[in-house]
C-alpha cells in the first residue's frame, strides 16, 4: 500500500500514485504549451495540442508502469527516488523528440515543438519530484512537529557530517533537528549545508549556551585524540550528551544507520595520538616464528593475539587456564579472521610438567608471558596464591625458555612492581629480578615491560564504574586524591611487541604513560558521559584505600633512572641487578613456604627479597616495624 500524498497518515492503493503522476504529467504538458506561446495557445497549435496531449500520457504512462515510479513509499523519498523519475521522464522525453525526426522524415513536420519538450522535461520533473518531497516533509511535520524535536549539533561539516544529517533527517523515530554544523575549517564558516549554518569552533560554547542542545554528534573521522578530548570536554560542562559516529570502514553496506550512532566512551577521552612503530623489526621477530602466549584469554594476552597474528607467524599457542574465555578468543580468530595457525591450549603456568610437554610439543620461538594474578586486593589476602602464579609460574616458564632455546622471553610486568606496597607488586618485581638475573651466559634473550594500568581490561575501574552506573549506583571511589596511570589496552599491547622485538636482553622497558588521571574525575566523567546528573540521578561515595592500595603510582623508584630508546614512548630503566645464585636460592626457599600456608612469614620473606616493600593500609604493616 501507498502513502497518501494528500493525506499524512492512512494507505492508498499505488494505483492511485499512478494516477496522480499522470494527472501532474497532464499539467506539466499544459503548462509547456502555455508557457511556449504566453499563454495564448495559436489556433493552428490548438489541432496539435490535442493529438500531442494523449501521446503524452501514453507514453509517460507506459514509461511508469516499466519503472515503477509509484511504487515508491512517498514518505521515504530520497536521492535514489529523484534520480529514477528524472531518468525516466528524460527517456519519455527522448521518446518525443525521436518520433518527432520520424514525423519531420516522412510528413515534414513536427509533432511537439522542442522548446515545449525542454519545458515539460523541466516542469514535469520539478513537480514529480517535489510534490514527493512535501509531502514527505508535511508527514515529518505533522509526526514529529519542529517545537517537540531535540536540538542537535554535528561537528564535522565533511562529507560525513552530510550523511549524519541525511540519517537523523530520514529516521523519523529520531526526532532530532540539526541546529548547527561547527567545523575546523575556517573557510567554511558562515556558510550553509542543507540549509544549516556551520559555525567556528570558538562558537561551539555558546551555541551550547544559548540553545537547548541535547546531543552534540562528533563525525570528524580523522580528528586527534586531543581535538576529541577537548569537544568532549566544552560538552560536559554544559550538560550536553555526546554521539559518535564510528569509522567509514564499520558501516553497514556502506551506509551509516542511526543505530551504529554511540555515545562516546570514556575511553575515547584518554586515548592519544596513535603509536609509531617499526613495524619491519617486529614482522623480523615474529615471521614465521612459533610464538607461545601465556594469559592468552585476557585482556593484554587476547589482545598480543589479535595483533600478533597479523605478522605472518608460523603458529600462535594460546595458553591458558579460563576454558570459557580461551575458546571465546580461539573461535574469534578462526571465525573472524580466517586463521589456521592458532591453537588454544588448557593449561597453568604452575604445572611443571604440564609446562614442559607445551615446550617440548611446540617448541616456541618467541614467549610473552602474561598470565598472572593483578587484583591487589586479592592478592592481599592470598599472598601463597600470588607466589605460586606470579613467581613459580614465571620461573617454570623462564627455565624451559633456557632448557628448549627459546629464542625471545618478553614478560609483562606492571608500575605496582616499583616500590611496591602491596604482595601482588612484590610478587610481579620477584619475578623481574628473577627474569633479569638469568639473562647473562644464556641464548635466550630475557625482556621486561613494566606499564600501568589498561583501559577497559578485566577487573579494571572504568568495566566496575560502567556496572555501578547501570545498576543506578552508588558508584564508589575509594579516596578522592587516588590518581592511576592509563593507557588503551591496543597501546599497550603494540609497546610490548615493539619493546620485545628491539631488546637485546635483561632490559626492563618502561612505557610513556602519558598523564596521571584522578580517579573521581574519571567517575564524574562517566557519569555526565551516560546523561546522568551527580548527586541527583545517582550518588558518588568514598570507600577509602584498599589493603596495598597506593595513592600514587610510578614507574620508576627512587634508585632507578631511565635510558631513552629510539621509540619516543619507551625507555629502559637502570635497575639493580641481582646475583643469579643468590635470588635463585631465595625465590626456591620462598616458594617452599607454600606447604605451610602462613601468610606472615611469606610476605616476611617477600621483603627481604624486595627491601622496598613498605606495606600500606595493610595487616602486613606489622612486619615493617621490624626492619
Amino acid at each position: 500500500m501507498q502513502e497518501k500524498m494528500f493525506s499524512l497518515s492512512g494507505s492508498t492503493p499505488r494505483w492511485i500514485v499512478f494516477f496522480i503522476d499522470l494527472c501532474i504529467c497532464f499539467i506539466s504538458i499544459v503548462a509547456a504549451y502555455l508557457l511556449r506561446f504566453n499563454f495564448a495557445i495559436p489556433s493552428t497549435e490548438i489541432q496539435g495540442f490535442y493529438q500531442v496531449l494523449p501521446f503524452v500520457i501514453f507514453v509517460r504512462g507506459i514509461s511508469f508502469l516499466i519503472s515503477k515510479t509509484y511504487a515508491g513509499i512517498v514518505r521515504y523519498t530520497g536521492s535514489e527516488d529523484a534520480q529514477r523519475i528524472v531518468i525516466v521522464v528524460f527517456f519519455g522525453s527522448l521518446i518525443f523528440a525521436l518520433f518527432n525526426i520520424i514525423l519531420y522524415k516522412i510528413r515534414s513536420y513536427f509533432l511537439i515543438p522542442y522548446s515545449i519538450i525542454i519545458i515539460d522535461f523541466l516542469v514535469s520533473v520539478f513537480v514529480l519530484v517535489g510534490s514527493r518531497i512535501i509531502v514527505k516533509i508535511l508527514y515529518y511535520e505533522w509526526k514529529n512537529p519542529s517545537k517537540s524535536k531535540t536540538s542537535v549539533i554535528i561537528y564535522g561539516a565533511g562529507e560525513a557530517g552530510i550523511i549524519t544529517k541525511r540519517t537523523l533527517d530520514r529516521d523519523a523515530g529520531t526526532k532530532y533537528n540539526v541546529l548547527a554544523f561547527i567545523d575546523d575549517n575556517p573557510k567554511k564558516a558562515g556558510m550553509k549545508l542543507e540549509g544549516v549554518t556551520i559555525y567556528n569552533p570558538s562558537e561551539l560554547e555558546a551555541l551550547l549556551k544559548n540553545n537547548n542542545v541535547a546531543h552534540l554528534i562528533i563525525s570528524i573521522q580523522n580528528g586527534s585524540p586531543k581535538r576529541r578530548q577537548e569537544i568532549v570536554e566544552t560538552c560536559l560542562n554544559n550538560n550536553v550528551k555526546v554521539l559518535n559516529v564510528p569509522p567509514v570502514k564499520t558501516w553497514i553496506n556502506g551506509e551509516l544507520s542511526f543505530k551504529q550512532i554511540k555515545k562516546v566512551k570514556i575511553q575515547e577521552l584518554l586515548e592519544r595520538d596513535p603509536i609509531e612503530l617499526d613495524l619491519g623489526q617486529i614482522r623480523n621477530n615474529l615471521s614465521g616464528k612459533t610464538v607461545l602466549i601465556t594469559g592468552a584469554a585476557g585482556s593484554i594476552g587476547s589482545e598480543l593475539v589479535r595483533q600478533i597474528i597479523n605478522f605472518s607467524p608460523k603458529k600462535v599457542i594460546l595458553l591458558d587456564q579460563a576454558e570459557s574465555d580461551l575458546y571465546d578468543i580461539e573461535m574469534e580468530i578462526h571465525e573472524n579472521r580466517r586463521q589456521d595457525n592458532v591453537e588454544a591450549v588448557i593449561g597453568d603456568v604452575r604445572n611443571k610438567d604440564r609446562m614442559t610437554n607445551v615446550f617440548r610439543t611446540f617448541k616456541p620461538q618467541i614467549v610473552y608471558h602474561a598470565a598472572a594474578y593483578k587484583h591487589v586486593p586479592m592478592m592481599e589476602s592470598n599472598p601463597s596464591e600470588s607466589i605460586l602464579t606470579n613467581v613459580l609460574g614465571t620461573k617454570i616458564l623462564a627455565d624451559l625458555a633456557i632448557e628448549f632455546g627459546v629464542e625471545r622471553f618478553v614478560m609483562i610486568s606492571t608500575d605496582k612492581a616499583v616500590r611496591p606496597t602491596n604482595v601482588m607488586g612484590a610478587s610481579k618485581r620477584i619475578a623481574e629480578i628473577y627474569i633479569q638475573s638469568l639473562n647473562k651466559n644464556v641464548k635466550t634473550k630475557f625482556i621486561t615491560t613494566r606499564f600501568g594500568n589498561v583501559l577497559a581490561s578485566n577487573g579494571s575501574v572504568i568495566p566496575r564504574f560502567q556496572k555501578q552506573i547501570e545498576e543506578g549506583g552508588p558508584i564508589t571511589v575509594t579516596h578522592p586524591e587516588i590518581t592511576r596511570f592509563f593507557m588503551t589496552i591496543p597501546e599497550a599491547c603494540q609497546l610490548v611487541l615493539e619493546a620485545g622485538a628491539m631488546g637485546s636482553g635483561g632490559e626492563i622497558f618502561i612505557f610513556d604513560m602519558g598523564k596521571s588521571v584522578k580517579i573521581v574525575d574519571l567517575a564524574k566523567n562517566m557519569v555526565k558521559l551516560s546523561g546522568l546528573t551527580l548527586g541527583k540521578d545517582i550518588q558518588l561515595v568514598y570507600t577509602g584505600l584498599r589493603p596495598g592500595e597506593k595513592l600514587y603510582e610510578e614507574l620508576l623508584n627512587d634508585n632507578e633512572n631511565v635510558i631513552a630508546t629510539h621509540h619516543p614512548k619507551i625507555m629502559i630503566a637502570k635497575v639493580e641487578e641481582h646475583d643469579f645464585n643468590v635470588i635463585s636460592k631465595d625465590i626456591t626457599e620462598l616458594i617452599s613456604m607454600f606447604n605451610d600456608q602462613d601468610n606472615l612469614p611469606i610476605v616476611r620473606k617477600m621483603k627481604q627479597i624486595v627491601p622496598e616493600f613498605i606495606s600500606n593500609n595493610s595487616v602486613y604493616e606489622q612486619l615493617d616495624t621490624n626492619k
